[in-house]
């Protein structure tokens, strides 16, 4: 598609004529650059760009086609930032072909929404994201193709064939820094490139200035002790501008009749912030199949001495240099030894339907989530939901943050594929998010953890979450069990964190914290694992049950008398599962030619009376239905930690439901999706009337002109495999697990999981189900959506059910659950 030129010009562009030539670039602060554009001749440079404070600011697209930072090793459980062992702390991610969020400081610190490029031609004005076809692939792989790095590259290819961007892209492990390697090729005369900044500095896009600072692009904010932002080159522009997002940035410039002729300074004289862009522009490809390969580099720091000299110490390192570094030489620990320090690897990619490709993929995935101030600290995905419609002015983490549920998967993932150190250092990072009488503003009974938090610890939500209470027990157990955690420091943790934990939840009591002043009555919760939902839920109760066992175990190690007091308690919530969460009236378990109803687990019950007709409460749009409507997956966890038996009736009767694809769209939980060799495989939704989706009649994002009741929320790829787990405990518990059934697990669920991957190999939080409008995206059936991608929590749900198929065993089962739940 040629985008032509805009003929309208704004009456200030019209009198700029200014010529880059005439440009002296050297470095100036905003108080020596006084002029007004009102002011300046047809041969002066423009200094001050109008426009302020530009268009409101967002994030970018959520679906990540790839994520990546350094790799750095712990120096005693820490990451310690020394001369002989610097640690790079910039995290970036890639989507639509472009670069998008990219991170400095704490994991989930933006510094940049968007880094693309715009080409001009002959009568069109290109943007590289949206007029080119984009394919990703891997710049390390082993002879089989699984990845070695997180290290790109991307070949975007103009949809009418006139020219071909190719880059690379990684961060130097030496320092702050980002490398991107990139080559024009034109297969037409007279393609010019000009690169396009989107800065977000310090996690907003309101208050950002940018600078043309010599051949030198600069970015920060008014507030003193911003961040500063530099992106050099190592082939000079031709001209450059700063500007606000659509009123003075290059792109409304070009638009305007294909030349960057705006050669604006600075955003600000005055300190004064806004939606920024810095565009420039590279020589002109005259000749058809002429090429232009530079370097680029983008360079952060405290101030704007240090981050120059660090885009400048990366570029003079060289492409090969930083590349190396990056996978890993003789005085790096790259990426490709911490793959080669997982043993489990190599037998587990036998286990799975693409060679494991998608096993080191998200081996690299998990590791590359984890804060490197805070060690431990694993976020649920380094992206922002449906980024692309939610405002930037205000920053915000999204899910670049610590919540004990996903973060308790991620570190059984590790555990998995071998990996101790990790889980070890990320058990004893929850301490910090563990609610206790000197946490700040909180009164109360203490011991439960945070709902959500920063990786520095700073509390975000508050809601109580006994799931999250009960699974750092579960943690520290198996931990114990994997002898990481010795009997001296398990009976210190017991004191210290967990035993704090299980009194909670056998006790709970009066919480009050920010707005949240209730009191928890065990085992009803106040957020079920949707986060949503209050009372009896059988997702929460089975960690509780676990939590509890795990705790008396431990307890019994100490010679702590609540051992029995957590035992008794355990196998009290066993007894009332049934009474507290099984319908026996509901109307979904109607039999054929019977007036009775076949019992089934509800997602969730109010009040522990799941025959009655209470209501769910009003969520994400869509109005609370009878208890009995809704069916959940989440019983499922029962039978993954040990608490009822995989062929336990109800659990069946739950399990065909579920399976029912005969119910409204609205009900339904199962779809069907075909895998790459044909075969049909399941994805399955939260729940039934799940609104946390894209509108079905509009098409428009989540919430994105507030709530509606058309909204949807889609199938989470790691149901798939949470269906596997208990697929395979149920093959083990009716004594039918053979190789040939074994096999066929592995190809509907391994490979369901497989499907749902992109072709960087990210899993997503959810995917395309086919229901309604297809977006202004038209997704395709499976395709993962602009909710968030990658999704920690699948991509350690994919890692932990290849090594249950590898094991022939159930990963997060508690074998020590179901001996004490038995006596």
């Amino acid at each position: 598609m040629i985008k032509p030129f805009l003929t309208h010009r704004s009456t200030i562009a019209a009198a700029i004529t200014a010529s880059f030539l005439g440009l002296s670039l050297s470095a100036c602060s905003p108080a020596e650059d006084q002029s007004d554009a009102s002011t300046e001749t047809t041969t002066e440079v423009v200094k001050l760009a109008p426009g302020a404070p530009g268009v409101e600011p967002t994030w970018a697209f959520s679906g990540k086609t790839g994520i990546g930072t350094s790799y750095e090793s712990y120096v005693n459980g820490q990451y310690q930032d020394q001369a002989t062992n610097p640690v790079s702390k910039v995290w970036f991610s890639i989507a639509q072909g472009v670069l998008t969020e990219t991170m400095f400081g704490l994991i989930h610190n933006a510094q940049l929404k968007e880094l693309q490029f715009i080409i001009t031609g002959n009568g069109f004005v290109d943007t590289e994201k949206d007029h080119t076809i984009s394919t990703i692939e891997y710049l390390d792989t082993d002879e089989t193709g699984r990845p070695l790095s997180l290290a790109y590259k991307i070949i975007n290819k103009d949809i009418q064939g006139k020219y071909q961007i190719e880059k690379h892209i990684f961060t130097d492990p030496d320092r702050n820094s980002l490398m991107m390697k990139v080559t024009f090729t034109a297969f037409e005369a007279g393609i010019t490139p000009h690169l396009y900044v989107n800065p977000h500095i310090d996690n907003s896009g309101a208050n950002d200035i940018a600078s043309v600072e010599g051949q030198t692009l600069v970015a920060h904010t008014s507030d003193a002790n911003s961040t500063v932002m530099t992106i050099k080159t190592d082939v000079d522009f031709v001209a450059a501008s700063a500007g606000f997002v659509g009123t003075s940035d290059g792109l409304v410039d070009l638009q305007d009749n294909g030349t960057l002729d705006w050669h604006y300074r600075t955003t600000s004289d005055t300190n004064q912030g806004g939606n920024v862009a810095l565009t420039a522009q590279y020589p002109t490809l005259t000749e058809a199949n002429d090429s232009l390969s530079f370097n680029l580099v983008i360079g952060f720091g405290q101030d704007k001495a240090s981050s120059l000299a660090t885009a400048q110490a990366t570029l003079n390192s060289g492409y090969d240099a930083v590349k190396q570094a990056y996978l890993g030489d003789e005085t790096h620990l790259g990426w490709k030894d911490y793959l080669a320090s997982l043993a489990p690897l190599n037998n587990m990619s036998a286990n799975t339907t693409d060679n494991g490709k998608l096993l080191y993929a998200s081996a690299l995935v998990l590791k590359a989530q984890e804060d490197k101030t805070h060690a431990g600290a694993l976020i649920a995905s380094l992206s922002n939901p449906w980024g692309d419609t939610v405002s930037a002015t205000v920053g915000s983490t999204g899910y670049k943050a610590v919540w004990p549920r996903d973060f308790y998967q991620c570190a059984m993932a590790f555990l998995a594929m071998g990996d101790t150190q990790t889980p070890k250092v990320a058990f004893e990072y929850l301490k910090q998010v563990q609610v206790q009488q000197q946490t700040p503003g909180f009164i109360g009974n203490p011991g439960w953890f945070l709902q959500k938090t920063h990786v520095d610890g700073e509390i975000e939500w508050v809601g109580v979450q006994l799931d999250q209470t009960a699974m750092p027990i579960m943690l520290g157990w198996k931990l114990w069990q994997a002898g990481i955690l010795n009997d001296a420091e398990i009976s210190q943790w017991y004191q210290d964190m967990l035993k704090p934990a299980a009194d909670f939840l056998v006790n709970g009591g009066k919480v009050k914290l920010g707005w949240n002043d209730t009191a928890i009555n065990p085992p009803s919760t106040q957020q079920e694992r949707w986060e949503e939902q209050a009372g009896f839920s059988p997702s929460t109760t089975a960690a509780i049950i676990a939590g509890l066992v795990a705790a008396s175990d431990i307890a019994m190690l100490v010679k702590d008398e609540q051992a029995s007091v957590y035992s008794d308690l355990a196998r009290k919530l066993q007894h009332q599962l049934e009474s507290t969460m099984v319908t026996t009236t509901g109307s979904l378990g109607k039999q054929t030619n019977d007036t009775s109803s076949a019992p089934y687990y509800v997602r969730i019950s109010p009040n522990g009376d799941p025959n009655t007709t209470d209501k769910l409460l009003d969520n994400n749009g869509k109005p609370g239905l009878d208890q009995r409507m809704i069916l959940d997956g989440g019983f499922l966890e029962l039978v993954r930690y040990g608490v009822v038996d995989a062929q336990d009736p109800v659990i069946k009767n739950s399990v065909m439901l579920i399976d029912d694809q005969s119910l409204a769209d609205n009900l339904r939980v199962k779809y069907e999706f075909s895998a790459k060799d044909g075969s049909t495989i399941p994805g399955y939704r939260r729940y039934g009337n799940d609104g946390y989706g894209e509108d079905t009649v509009t098409g428009l994002s989540y919430a994105e002109k507030g709530n509606t009741e058309d909204q949807r929320g889609r199938v989470w790829p790691f149901f798939t495999g949470e269906r596997g787990h208990y697929e395979l405990a149920l093959a083990k518990a009716n004594g039918t697990l053979s190789p040939d059934t074994k096999q066929a697990l592995i190809n509907t669920y391994v490979q369901g999981m497989e499907t749902f991957a992109n072709q960087g190999l990210m899993l997503p939080e959810q995917a395309w189900d086919g229901v309604g409008n297809a977006t202004r995206y038209d997704y395709k059936m499976g395709q993962g959506t602009n909710s968030a991608t990658p999704l920690a929590w699948t991509h350690a749900e994919y890692i932990k059910l290849v090594r249950s198929m590898t094991d022939e065993q159930v990963w997060d089962f508690y074998p020590v659950v179901k001996q004490q739940l038995a006596r």
